[in-house]
């Protein structure tokens, strides 16, 4: 089981994950590219073999009012396959996920014209660093709109729309709020859809009832015994919240505290939790899963885990 994190590194100062700086300044897939070699230099004296890249690694390569950015895959080709080799060496897991305002079942043709383009473009690039099947693109389903038969059939369309690249490296994750097991699994049904089980979000968005050994072993499923699945583990945040509200009546803001939420990440994975959590899907459907943590520490609640886990002999072998 490899564990892994996402995009930020916070164990070594002075690591990009990407070249953020604005358009103005002329940013480029190339400098994106550099910063990730360093942190895979970390990733491979930390010994993690797992990890998410931003959705940002190729700056506005997307955005359709600058043409002037849209030719980075080529223009980065083969620093792309240098770094797709370097991970294929590493045995390192990588994968994307587009940000919230990337939606397949959107009934707005241009945001679903947006989002095919972006699943494509990161599809590409797995592509052209020749990343084995299990480099995927994640994505949730979207919205409800009101109409959440109508919602559904519209991401089950779209998905099939895809282009070839996309619809290959695209898989589907339960969310917190809207679409649950459940629902994903439908989807599964009908499009063939590789799913991933998130835990937390499970624990959030569950309106059958069930069970999250069960609900995880039903999602593993979907992915073929040559692939190897994953799923995302993380903790709800404890505690409390810190609200800042301007005062009506002097106009200052005034802080005060709130119940946590139970879809925020808590800085660290709780071990006591993750791991009989892990040691009953492991029995119960005998499938082997990697484990995005998605907590807000990154990296270090990997190196965190994986030290809790070996104090405690875990039976499942850890990377």
């Amino acid at each position: 089981m490899r564990l892994g994190f996402a995009v930020k590194v916070l164990g070594r100062a002075g690591l990009k994950s990407n070249d953020s700086r604005r358009w103005q300044n002329e940013p480029h897939l190339r400098v994106s590219i550099e910063y990730v070699h360093a942190i895979f230099d970390y990733l491979a004296a930390a010994q993690i073999s797992m990890y998410r890249l931003s959705s940002d690694f190729a700056p506005y390569l997307t955005h359709p009012d600058m043409p002037q950015f849209h030719n980075q895959l080529d223009e980065a080709r083969s620093e792309l396959e240098a770094l797709g080799r370097r991970a294929r060496e590493m045995k390192l897991r990588l994968s994307f996920h587009p940000s919230q305002y990337i939606v397949l079942n959107s009934p707005n043709l241009k945001l679903v014209e947006t989002s095919t383009r972006d699943f494509l473009a990161q599809a590409t690039m797995l592509d052209i660093m020749e990343q084995p099947a299990e480099a995927v693109v994640v994505t949730h389903v979207g919205g409800v709109y009101g109409e959440p038969k109508a919602a559904m059939q519209r991401f089950i369309n779209n998905f099939k729309a895809l282009p070839e690249p996309a619809r290959r490296r695209l898989v589907l994750e339960n969310d917190d709020v809207s679409w649950g097991v459940r629902d994903v699994l439908r989807i599964h049904e009908a499009t063939g859809i590789r799913c991933i089980f998130d835990h937390q979000h499970h624990g959030c968005m569950n309106p059958d009832g069930r069970d999250a050994v069960s609900a995880c072993c039903d999602v593993l499923q979907t992915w073929p015994s040559t692939c190897p699945p994953k799923i995302h583990f993380s903790s709800p945040r404890i505690e409390a919240r810190l609200i800042s509200r301007r005062d009506k009546t002097t106009g200052k803001r005034v802080q005060s505290e709130a119940a946590p939420l139970a879809s925020q990440h808590a800085d660290f994975i709780d071990c006591s939790v993750f791991a009989p959590f892990v040691n009953a899907v492991t029995q119960k459907c005998n499938i082997a899963f990697d484990v995005m943590c998605e907590a807000k520490s990154k990296d270090l609640a990997v190196l965190q885990l994986r030290e809790e886990l070996k104090s405690m002999h875990f039976a499942v072998p850890v990377e």
